[in-house]
């Protein structure tokens, strides 16, 4: 049922993604998805870079909503996470094993953030719990700000390239080439969480508990 309503949109494709709105549409999903992890924001993102692939849209323009939506998104994740951090802290003080793990979490951050809150946008729920760990464990907003315009113009560049070059090698199918590039992404993903748990059970943490994305 679900690839039935992907093959409709994309096949009706054409007759809205010419539209100006039509980056607000990726722009909105995109920032919702950070918050929500049952939004498809890398799939619409993949449907925009289909429409600029096949000249219907502006591959720029494609790419910023996507960044701009998830950057905005993320930091409202983060900024939910810093709300409620003082409700956590005192949750965690009330047992110390509760305090270990929250302060090995913040160790975590600390120490490997950054890299994390880039491989975490490729890996569903995984951004969404990161960022409001981020905010939940206090890291400094300009350090986390920092990282995230890196991961989501890598993000959104990567899922809109993706469909733009489908989108240009099937030009007269919008189907095909929206699943062959849909496939692919989710290909790439499936590698990248494999590495990342062959180099978690790989590497030994002396202190703490690593956060688990």
């Amino acid at each position: 049922m679900i690839a039935n309503v992907f093959t409709d949109l994309t096949d009706r494709l054409e007759e809205f993604s010419a539209n100006w709105w039509f980056v607000l549409i990726i722009f909105s999903v995109a920032l919702l998805d950070s918050v929500l992890p049952i939004v498809p924001g890398e799939t619409m993102v993949i449907i925009g870079g289909v429409a600029a692939g096949q000249g219907n849209q502006s591959i720029v323009l494609v790419i910023l909503a996507g960044a701009i939506g998830a950057f905005i998104g993320d930091n409202l994740a983060y900024f939910i996470g810093r709300r409620f951090s003082h409700r956590v802290e005192g949750w965690a003080d009330r047992k110390p094993e509760r305090r270990l793990r929250l302060d090995g979490a913040a160790r975590q951050i600390r120490l490997r953030g950054g890299l994390l809150l880039i491989t975490a946008r490729f890996i569903p729920g995984g951004r969404t719990i990161l960022t409001i760990s981020s905010g939940l464990t206090k890291q400094p907003w300009g350090w986390f700000a920092t990282w995230i315009i890196i991961a989501t113009t890598i993000w959104a560049s990567y899922a809109a390239l993706l469909g733009y070059f489908f989108g240009q090698a099937f030009e007269d199918d919008h189907a095909i080439a929206f699943w062959l590039a849909f496939g692919t992404a989710l290909a790439i993903t499936g590698l990248v969480e494999v590495v990342r748990w062959i180099r978690s059970r790989r590497s030994k943490v002396v202190t703490g508990d690593p956060i688990e994305v």
